[in-house]
């Protein structure tokens, strides 16, 4: 998948995922791997990224006698979720212009 349009889904992949439960880093990576790649590396920066937003919070909590931050998301992170829902009718026309599709006005 092109690098960039894969960054602006990684975001709002990340929040869907912290939609029904909150979860930590490890298990957001294996639980998005059947849908898209995402590394440590990149996963880390987006959860700094959508703290930052206060699209998400995070609480360490001990498991297994080691600290883990989970993260939740929050009114703002659902907003995001819904504007991108939202949107998908412009993307769903960029795409059949892509293809060549008759675009309807």
């Amino acid at each position: 998948m092109n690098t960039q349009l894969k960054k602006g889904l990684l975001d709002i992949c990340v929040l869907a995922e912290l939609r029904e439960k909150e979860s930590y880093g490890y298990a957001i990576i294996n639980d998005l791997a059947p849908l898209i790649e995402i590394s440590e590396s990149t996963l880390y920066p987006i959860l700094k990224r959508l703290l930052t937003k206060k699209a998400i919070t995070s609480e360490s909590k001990i498991h297994n006698n080691r600290v883990r931050k989970y993260y939740q998301i929050t009114d703002i992170g659902r907003q995001e979720i819904d504007e991108f829902v939202g949107e998908w009718g412009q993307v769903e026309k960029i795409i059949s212009f892509i293809k060549g599709d008759e675009i309807d006005e």
